[in-house]
């Protein structure tokens, strides 16, 4: 996240006022509720993980069992059933 000095961006009236709440110090102004992205959506972390997670899902699928994918995937034997049972639900 950039800083950005509010002189040059705010209009002198609306900096006089905020500066009666905070002055010298950083203000951070969140997005409105609506415009906020979700978790992993900028960084492309969600997709990545969704598309970790059907591979799991097709491997297994495929015949390899819950130990083999775990160590496979550095994962624990729990996350692992987590994945694969998430999509059997997903998919009645």
């Amino acid at each position: 996240m950039k800083y950005q000095n509010a002189n040059a961006i705010l209009p002198e009236h609306l900096l006089s006022q905020i500066q009666e709440y905070v002055q010298g110090n950083y203000l951070y102004i969140p997005a409105p509720e609506e415009s906020r992205k979700g978790w992993g959506e900028n960084s492309g972390a969600r997709e990545s993980l969704y598309n970790r997670n059907e591979e799991i899902y097709y491997k297994y699928k495929q015949g390899l069992n819950i130990n083999e994918l775990a160590e496979k995937y550095f994962l624990s034997i729990h996350s692992i059933k987590k994945i694969i049972y998430g999509k059997n639900k997903d998919s009645l």
